[in-house]
């Protein structure tokens, strides 16, 4: 995998993809890598404006069918429902889903149906969403769910008994890293129980390191601190000629759980360089609390109380 770049990508004809947060960073790359290799991309999109702008710059670089926008509103049950179904009436099967979509240290927020904002949008939007795709996922001779977690997800620990924030004091990078552990506990879950059920499905994990996003753009601005908040904005905005790389590069890891011959499940990538902040991608280490198997199936126990999406294995 040493030097592994968007130009070693496989062949993608014949298979459709669907990208959640396609519209710009991560998910935009990623979708336009997978298009301009010959897959149909689908993009989960919340924003209308945006989504076109972007399924344009897709459409530029596409060998294969045009790419279409999929309304998807993560931080609403109802409309990941509403999605899901549109998807599965549209395609045959999807090859693969990129759980890619996500926010990182906003203020305290809630969801549609309640949710603390990260771990709604973040962990149970997706989770939802994997499961109501089940079937037209199993459809597919090999498919794969590739989910984006974050370094951070070292940090994280898991409020079981306070999940959504509604009795303890609100911390927004501790809310952050517990959605991205859960992003990890849910890859690893998926790929036992997948396996249990006697199916193909790989479920995989990557994360983008020091990225130019403007994911990262926003979270900087949210700091608190205006010389933290200016050091980190100037590293974003100069992208790969300082820390931060580029959001094509930071794509990689994901493109590569995505496409790679050999990915397993449990697999997580991300950057090879220091402090995997930046690089090609390599296969990385996951914190020991995101390979607890207890803890993966007392959270999706947990997801499916809260989401009311039980997955309809075969």
């Amino acid at each position: 995998m040493a030097g592994w770049a968007a130009s070693d990508i496989p062949d993608q004809s014949g298979r459709t993809a669907l990208v959640t947060g396609a519209n710009s960073g991560l998910g935009l790359r990623a979708a336009q890598a997978l298009a301009a290799h010959g897959a149909r991309v689908l993009l989960g999109c919340r924003n209308p404006e945006r989504a076109e702008a972007a399924r344009a710059e897709v459409a530029a670089v596409a060998t294969g069918p045009e790419p279409q926008v999929v309304p998807l509103d993560l931080a609403d049950l109802a409309a990941v429902r509403v999605a899901a179904e549109r998807v599965a009436a549209g395609v045959d099967r999807l090859d693969l889903l990129l759980n890619n979509a996500g926010l990182m240290g906003p203020p305290l927020g809630r969801t549609a149906d309640g949710f603390e904002m990260q771990f709604g949008v973040n962990h149970l939007g997706h989770f939802a969403l994997t499961g109501l795709l089940l079937p037209t996922l199993l459809a597919a001779p090999a498919p794969r769910v590739v989910t984006t977690s974050s370094n951070l997800h070292h940090r994280g620990k898991l409020r079981w008994d306070d999940p959504n924030y509604e009795a303890g004091r609100y911390s927004r990078w501790a809310a952050y890293a517990q959605s991205k552990l859960a992003n990890l506990l849910f890859v690893s879950e998926l790929g036992r129980r997948a396996a249990g059920a006697g199916t193909d499905l790989v479920s995989a994990a990557g994360h983008p390191g020091y990225a130019a996003t403007h994911l990262g753009q926003n979270s900087a601005a949210q700091l608190g601190n205006p010389v933290l908040t200016r050091i980190a904005g100037l590293a974003l905005a100069i992208g790969d000629h300082t820390l931060a790389q580029s959001d094509a590069a930071g794509a990689l890891p994901l493109l590569y759980a995505a496409t790679a011959p050999g990915v397993a499940s449990g697999d997580y990538y991300g950057p090879g360089g220091l402090f995997e902040m930046r690089g090609a991608p390599v296969k990385v280490r996951v914190a020991p609390a995101a390979a607890d198997a207890g803890s993966g199936h007392l959270l999706w126990e947990l997801s499916e109380r809260l989401t009311g999406v039980s997955y309809p294995w075969p």
